[in-house]
């Protein structure tokens, strides 16, 4: 097709607004989907997907669509996630496009993410449609939404269309939208062949498969491409679309989208980003998207120790479907051999383990999610630690620094207060605050992306009802008052559960953990100490007492000193027991306490 006929255009929105129900309704509409083979959230082909209904992966597809001038357009459209754990894959998959549909909810209005991912479209430049979703619900308000256009997103308001993916309204005004406002895509420059490498992933039969978009000269089966990023030549075997599962194309042309299968078995040879080029008369590099780097770390372990080559098979795999995930084997000495996994959030370490189960069939086990801590030592050199226990011991370090985040929170201005409650519990300074409208706030604040961790979203949730929504961006590092807690059971410290925390929460945080301990740890023969400790300092702790056997039974009448005599016996024998004795911790154990 000529380039004057293709769009390239991805869906961006705050999560939960309706990308994937206008995208099936595109579908449709398109005629790429026949109405017997329609079914709700076509494009979200993972389970986990549609049972949350959200999306994870970025996924392309390719329509076509006659036009009211007659003229017939190839529409290429990549439907992205909205959540903020997946912004990597949102700003991937905007460029391969040269425009982007923006979905705004009538009823909840302009949210968090919705800015976060307008800023990643305006940063490609691409060319933005405004769609007001959701616009036959009892309680839309678009005069509102079109003011909160102007006012926060500075679109002007008539440049809006309005529409209802689910009643299907709107749909054609959307299409010929796109066909009238999305730039064609350009040529390069370049002598030869130019693509770019957006996404990738694994197919037992056919190794690799890439999803590519391509700038410049066509590619076909039998061809002869490099890989400039590994440097390794490679022969096309197929090449493809997808409407939305894969069909086998001659070739694809410039300005097209698509994927190709080539002879390259292992999930390392394809890096996301890569530029394909012809191997005879190689072109430069196309400016690919910047390298990401893990915000929160997590050890995940096989529960049985016989399946580590298995889950290293099955990490690589999945790195290759999701190139923000990154790993590095290591060990402890309670869960035997695993792997130091980073992740970009925390809904993104629930995901990959959620896949590690259900694609994968592994069990394993995760250790509890922490950050990386700069460390400045007394002699000046700077330490990056990702892992409790690699902190060096206090009298070494001469400071340490964590990272800090920006976050926006948006919330109804009746809870303004307990959301200000809530950031200073978290040990969070909020900067300002905006009024966005008569009915709602913007905080703006600084965090200890540690504190954010576990439960801020969900808490954020629960005090505005659902109403509220935030997005947040990495800052800078900050000095901080942070110490590592160990926990000591039977006075030998288990790695498995030390953590580095703020010296404020330290105490409440052992207090927890101790009694968790407690609840999971069998009795043994002898009494268990178990200790919450900072260096040599034991701030919580609880005991688990001795299974004990009435010795006194046997012994009637006489003197009460032959009770006591046989008692002291007793507790001569417990205290060997317990110099020799060591607690073993089952595996259950670290799972019950890993998951509270």
């Amino acid at each position: 097709m000529d380039l004057a006929h293709i769009r390239n255009f991805s869906i961006i929105a705050h999560i939960d607004h309706g990308k994937t129900t206008l995208s099936d309704r595109l579908l449709h509409r398109t005629g790429t989907i026949a109405t017997r083979d329609m079914e709700n959230q076509m494009l979200d082909s993972m389970d986990l997907e549609r049972e949350r209904g959200i999306t994870i992966k970025a996924h392309p597809v390719t329509m076509l669509y006659e036009a009211k001038n007659g003229e017939t357009y190839e529409l290429n459209l990549i439907d992205t996630p909205g959540h903020v754990d997946f912004a990597y894959e949102v700003s991937r998959s905007l460029s391969a496009c040269e425009g982007a549909l923006l979905i705004i909810d009538a009823a909840q209005g302009v949210e968090a993410q919705t800015v976060a991912n307008l800023h990643l479209a305006m940063k490609q430049e691409l060319a933005i449609i405004p769609v007001i979703n959701k616009i036959d619900l009892p309680h839309a308000n678009v005069a509102l939404t079109k003011t909160q256009l102007e006012d926060i997103l500075a679109i002007p308001a008539d440049t809006a269309v309005l529409a209802s993916a689910k009643e299907g309204i709107g749909i054609e005004d959307i299409l010929e939208a796109i066909v009238a406002r999305v730039p064609p895509p350009k040529r390069t420059d370049a002598p030869s062949l130019q693509a770019l490498v957006f996404d990738s992933y694994f197919d037992t039969y056919k190794g690799v498969v890439s999803h590519v978009r391509v700038f410049n000269g066509e590619l076909r089966a039998g061809q002869m491409v490099k890989l400039l990023h590994s440097g390794k030549t490679v022969e096309v075997k197929e090449v493809g679309s997808f409407n939305p599962k894969p069909y086998i194309r001659e070739k694809l042309e410039i300005g097209e989208t698509g994927y190709i299968t080539a002879n390259i078995k292992s999930p390392k040879d394809v890096k996301m980003g890569d530029t394909l080029t012809d191997a005879r008369h190689p072109s430069g590099v196309l400016p690919g998207f910047k390298e990401i780097h893990p915000m929160v770390f997590s050890g995940i372990y096989p529960i049985n120790t016989a399946d580590y080559e298995h889950l290293k098979a099955n990490l690589a795999k999945l790195q290759l479907n999701d190139s923000a995930f990154a790993y590095q084997s290591e060990s402890s000495v309670a869960l035997g051999f695993g792997f130091r996994c980073g992740f970009l959030g925390l809904l993104h370490l629930e995901i990959v383990q959620e896949r590690l189960r259900r694609e994968y069939g592994m069990d394993i086990i995760a250790t509890y999610p922490s950050v990386v801590y700069r460390v400045t030592m007394s002699d000046g050199v700077l330490k990056e630690i990702d892992n409790p226990a690699f902190l060096p011991e206090p009298n070494y370090i001469q400071k340490i620094e964590e990272p800090m985040v920006k976050s926006f929170v948006i919330c109804p201005n009746e809870y303004i207060g307990d959301m200000m409650a809530l950031i200073s519990e978290k040990r969070g300074v909020v900067d300002h605050t905006e009024t966005l409208d008569a009915k709602r706030v913007m905080l703006t604040s600084m965090l200890p992306l540690n504190e954010i961790l576990i439960d801020f979203h969900d808490r954020i949730k629960s005090i505005t009802r659902g109403f509220g929504s935030m997005d947040y961006e990495h800052d800078e590092y900050m000095e901080s008052d942070l110490v590592k807690l160990d926990m000591l059971v039977n006075g030998e410290s288990v790695d498995a559960f030390s953590c580095i925390v703020h010296r404020s929460k330290a105490e409440g945080r052992g207090r927890a953990l101790a009694a968790k301990l407690k609840e999971v740890i069998p009795r043994q023969q002898f009494q268990i100490a178990i200790q919450g400790a900072i260096g040599g300092k034991i701030i919580a702790r609880e005991s688990i007492s001795a299974f004990r056997k009435d010795v006194t039974a046997k012994c009637y009448g006489g003197d009460v000193s032959r009770k006591r005599k046989l008692l002291e016996k007793q507790k001569e024998g417990k205290k060997r027991m317990k110099t020799v004795g060591s607690v073993h911790i089952p595996q259950e154990a670290f799972i019950e306490v890993l998951k509270a």
